[in-house]
This record gives C-alpha cells, sequence and structure tokens, in this order.
C-alpha cells in the first residue's frame, strides 16, 4: 500500500490517506446542503446515497439536476412578472365570481384550490371538443392556421422535423405572409433539432417572432438547471379558439420511430369560449417571461367572445418558482375526493409515497381505481420503476391496465364522471415538481363522457396486469424494478 501511495502521490502530487478524508468532508457537506434547503425525505435519502456511493459524480449531478433553480436574472423576472400578472388575474376572478355558483357542490372544493395563488377562475359558457387522431389532429391545425385573421400564437414542448409537423410551418409561413401575426415559442431542449434546422431563420424571415424557452447555456448549470422545462401545449388562433392537450408538434408517422414502442398515441381538446383567454393570458406570461427583450408584463386577456356553451371550466398553470407544488396538491386534492370512480392515463407514471398512498386509500374506501399505462416505454428506467409500484398499488385494489397500441401519451384524470383534469402533465416527479405544465379542469358531465368513451378504447387495447401472474414474476426482475425505484424521486 505504500508503494502504491507512493506512485499515485507522485503521479497525482498527494498520498491516498487524503483520498477517505476528501470522501468524508464532501459527505458531510453535502449532509449540511441537505438539511439547509430541505428537500422530500425520500429525494435527499436518494441523493446523499449516490454522493455516498460516488461522492465527485454525485455532486455533479445534484450541481446539474440537484435543486429547481432557473437562474438568478430569470427567478427575478418571474417573481416580478408574477406581481404584475396578479393584477389582471384579480380582476379576472372578480369579473367571473358568479361563475362558481353553478359548479356542484363536490367540485367547489378543487375549483377553489386550484384558483389559489394566483390561478385561474372557473367559467361558464364554452364550448370543449376532443379530439382523438394524432394524424387528424394535425391537420385540423394546418386549417385553423389557414383560417386565421389576425394571431396565432403557438407554444410547445417539441417540434419535430418530418411529415405533417412540417406542413404546420409552411402553413404558418403563408399566414405570416397573407399579414397575420404570429408567435412561437418552444423549449430549447425539446425542440432541439428544430433550433438546429432552417425553421427558425424560414420563419424570421417570413416576420414570424421565434423564442426559444429555457435556453441550455454551457457553463451556467451552477446557476440555472438544465432539466427545467416548457412542457405546455397550447395553440391560440384569433384570441378566440384555443388548442391543448398532450400532443406536441410531431407527426406520429415519424417520431421517435427508432424507439421499438409504436406510435405515439394522443389527445387534444379545441376549446372556444372565454375560458380561452385563460391560456392566451398564460401563453403571453410565458412569452414575456422567455423573450429577454420584454422587462414587464402588462398583456390584459382579450375580452371574451360570446359562444353558447354550457362548459364550466378553467385552465390550470402550474411550474418552478411561481404557483409551487400547487399542482401535487390539486392532484392529491383530485383523488381524495373522488367517491365512485377514479381512472387515470399517463404515459411515465413516477408519483411519491403521498400519491401513492392516496391512491390505496381511495381504492380501499372503494373507489373503483384505473391505471392505465403504456406496456412499452421510451425510457426504459422509468418503465422499471413504473412497475416498482404495482405491487403495493394492486394489493390495495387499484386496477392496472398497459395498452398495447403504441405509446399512450395522453394525460387525464377522470374523477367520478363528473370532473375531469386534461392536460400536459404526467403522473410523475418531473410534472409535479420540475416543468412548466398546463392543464384544462372540466366540469362537465357531457365532456366527461366522451373522455370515458376514450378511456374505453385505451382499455379495449390494453392487458390487465393479474396480480396472481405478478407475484410469480422472476426474482431478478423484482430486483430490477426496487433498483429502478430508487431513482423514482430524481426521475
Amino acid at each position: 500500500m505504500s508503494v502504491l501511495n507512493y506512485l499515485l502521490g507522485s503521479i497525482f502530487g498527494f498520498s491516498l490517506i487524503w483520498v477517505p478524508i476528501a470522501h468524508a468532508v464532501i459527505v458531510l457537506l453535502f449532509g449540511f446542503r441537505m438539511i439547509s434547503v430541505r428537500r422530500p425525505v425520500a429525494v435527499a435519502i436518494a441523493w446523499f446515497l449516490i454522493v455516498v456511493l460516488f461522492p465527485l459524480v454525485g455532486v455533479s449531478l445534484y450541481i446539474l439536476i440537484g435543486e429547481r433553480p432557473v437562474g438568478r436574472r430569470l427567478t427575478r423576472k418571474i417573481i416580478r412578472m408574477d406581481k404584475e400578472y396578479a393584477d389582471i388575474t384579480e380582476d379576472m376572478r372578480k369579473r367571473y365570481f358568479a361563475d362558481k355558483q353553478q359548479l356542484p357542490l363536490e367540485a367547489r372544493a378543487l375549483s377553489l384550490l386550484a384558483e389559489s395563488k394566483n390561478g385561474s377562475p372557473v367559467i361558464a359558457g364554452n364550448q370543449i371538443e376532443l379530439f382523438t387522431n394524432s394524424l387528424e389532429i394535425l391537420r385540423d391545425l394546418i386549417d385553423e392556421i389557414n383560417q386565421a385573421k389576425s394571431t396565432l400564437n403557438l407554444e410547445f414542448y417539441i417540434w419535430a422535423l418530418g411529415g405533417d409537423a412540417d406542413r404546420v410551418g409552411e402553413a404558418l409561413i403563408a399566414a405570416a405572409n397573407r399579414g397575420v401575426a404570429c408567435r412561437v415559442l418552444l423549449d430549447s431542449l425539446g425542440s432541439k433539432d428544430w433550433f438546429k434546422s432552417t425553421w427558425p431563420n424560414r420563419f424570421r424571415s417570413a416576420g414570424i417572432e421565434v423564442t426559444e424557452a429555457l435556453p441550455i447555456q454551457i457553463g451556467r448549470f451552477q446557476f440555472r438547471r438544465a432539466d427545467l422545462r416548457l412542457h405546455r401545449k397550447i395553440f391560440v388562433i384569433d384570441s378566440s379558439i384555443v388548442w391543448t392537450g398532450s400532443m406536441n408538434l410531431v407527426d406520429p408517422r415519424t417520431f421517435k420511430q427508432d424507439s421499438g414502442v409504436g406510435e405515439w398515441v394522443d389527445a387534444m381538446v379545441r376549446i372556444e369560449g372565454p375560458v380561452a383567454s385563460q391560456f392566451e393570458l398564460t401563453f403571453s406570461f410565458d412569452w414575456s417571461v422567455d423573450n429577454p427583450k420584454i422587462t414587464h408584463f402588462n398583456d390584459v386577456a382579450p375580452a371574451p367572445i360570446p359562444v353558447e356553451g354550457r362548459m364550466l371550466a378553467q385552465e390550470f398553470s402550474s411550474g418552478p418558482v411561481y404557483r409551487d407544488d400547487i399542482l401535487y396538491q390539486v392532484l392529491l386534492s383530485a383523488i381524495m375526493d373522488a367517491r365512485e370512480e377514479l381512472t387515470i392515463t399517463t404515459p411515465y407514471f413516477g408519483p411519491d409515497d403521498g400519491l401513492i398512498q392516496a391512491l390505496m386509500a381511495a381504492a380501499g374506501r372503494g373507489v373503483r381505481v384505473t391505471l392505465i399505462v403504456p406496456k412499452l416505454n421510451d425510457s426504459t428506467l422509468v418503465a422499471w420503476s413504473s412497475r416498482s409500484f404495482y405491487t403495493d398499488l394492486m394489493s390495495a385494489g387499484v386496477n392496472i391496465a398497459e395498452f398495447h397500441g403504441g405509446l399512450l401519451h395522453t394525460k387525464s384524470l377522470l374523477i367520478d364522471k363528473r370532473v375531469a383534469i386534461f392536460g400536459s402533465v404526467n403522473f410523475d416527479q418531473r410534472s409535479l415538481r420540475l416543468n412548466f405544465e398546463i392543464s384544462l379542469i372540466v366540469y362537465n358531465l357531457e365532456f366527461c363522457a366522451k373522455l370515458e368513451t376514450l378511456i374505453e378504447s385505451y382499455l379495449a387495447q390494453s392487458d390487465m396486469v393479474d396480480p396472481g401472474a405478478w407475484a410469480k414474476r422472476p426474482r431478478w426482475r423484482v430486483l430490477l424494478e426496487n433498483a429502478a425505484h430508487l431513482t423514482s424521486p430524481l426521475l
């Protein structure tokens, strides 16, 4: 050992005796950091274990993705603009105060929670249609662009190259050429290939404004976490029509076809009515935050377009820095409010113990709880981690269905066939804690019936997981699932 110490000391200029001392110092300092930031216990333990086993790698990873900073400058801008945004949303809550009286009694608590922390109120008089064919949705978006008269605002996580997604781009250029004001806001990471292509220059040459959300800047990882992403899907036409849901601007025939999971299966809603103004307001806020040329937020939601709709709905946005943890609280409240039936569709399932216990408690009090996830997933680690929850959930009476008709990407929560939460939110830690997300909460039996029909079509293409057969799976699978489960707080 003394010879090895001498050799290493000659090469690196230190003796091996300092290695355990340095290790202990790193772990001790990291432990103080964990205590000072008061992370969730499971997350803190997971990070602490990584740093104990792999100190340099663990600390480096923690600096990159361990906390939720979006950068000091951007944080200050978001906080400043959120205060300016609050005046606008307060006026909106006053304007639509009477609409709350139309809410069924069992939905009022959920609606009030969703509008807390400077959120949007429930609004009556909307028309909401559910669309379930991804390729047809793309073509419908092109039709909307072709008919637009004044403005087009698009905000997406991914704009993938190829197929009918390119036709959307061509339609936008044509719209700009005929005088329609177009703005495009895309996530820097999700749309990285699009930003490297010729499309940004083509758009700007046509007069289309383009903004890159949360750009990844080498050398600033210590100040801005790289995996905080803008995960929203918002498309606003002429300030009166909104499309939102789970689908990115991708052609399902060409998107990620090398991942071996089949085509992405998505759904979107088309909204007409006063609730559309809430989505445009969120788009304007995001545009102002991510556009470095804008320093203050003073956009006012446009006057609602009169529509003879019957549906009560509210926009529900969430994200780090502002409205922190409101999404978690709303999902937890929705599960606890369920009395008869609760159905969840999500491509990525990785909740924390609180949500798992809530699902188990719902099943235990007689609620029919059904979880629908893809049988094949583009993220192997997420797939294994998701299955680590199966045994506990099924032992409590939760039904688990694995969809085999492609990668089920629809994100929805249907409560007692009376309330639906539909949008960009996955049932995982990333959506709950890290991403900027958008959802529509609908309080309408007709819409919920249509969503239930869609869910039934998913179940028809799914295999129900049998608890008995699941208990007999090989031991190596159990160990692999449990090992992946250790990473679930970090996924």
